[in-house]
């Protein structure tokens, strides 16, 4: 049994707190962990990426839609995307939010929500990693 799960986002959007919930679930669970961060780019606006290797099928969980987009070809033909549709726009070339939005409807398996909605309604707009972590779940 394989797994590996890519999340992806931005500094400051809190990938490498979902990667930590995630290991220490799979943990608990026995299952063996290997787990890789890239750190150089924690200001926020940075390319931030975390790599978990567990041991059963392929996911995505990204904070920001081009993030999700930028890792396809690391996922399985049979793997889900879970993402946030909110975009940070965080370069002059920023694709157009509606072409992202089609890519990810192209796509078999694909939870796309607004994150940030989701945390604000639960009243803890700073927890959309969360929120994206339960839709994962």
């Amino acid at each position: 049994m394989k797994r590996d799960i890519i999340l992806s986002g931005v500094g400051g959007q809190g990938i490498l707190s979902i990667a930590a919930v995630i290991g220490r679930a799979a943990l608990e669970d026995g299952l063996h962990i290997k787990q890789a961060e890239v750190h150089g780019m924690s200001q926020r606006g940075g390319d931030v990426q975390s790599n978990l290797r567990i041991g059963t099928a392929d996911l995505i969980v990204s904070m920001e839609p081009m993030e999700a987009l930028r890792y396809l070809p690391w996922l399985a033909h049979d793997g889900w995307v879970i993402t946030d549709t909110t975009p940070l726009v965080n370069i002059p070339n920023y694709p157009d939010g509606e072409a992202l939005r089609r890519e990810l409807e192209q796509l078999p398996h694909v939870v796309a929500l607004d994150a940030d909605a989701v945390a604000k309604a639960a009243m803890a707009p700073r927890s959309a990693n969360m929120a994206l972590l339960g839709a994962a779940a």
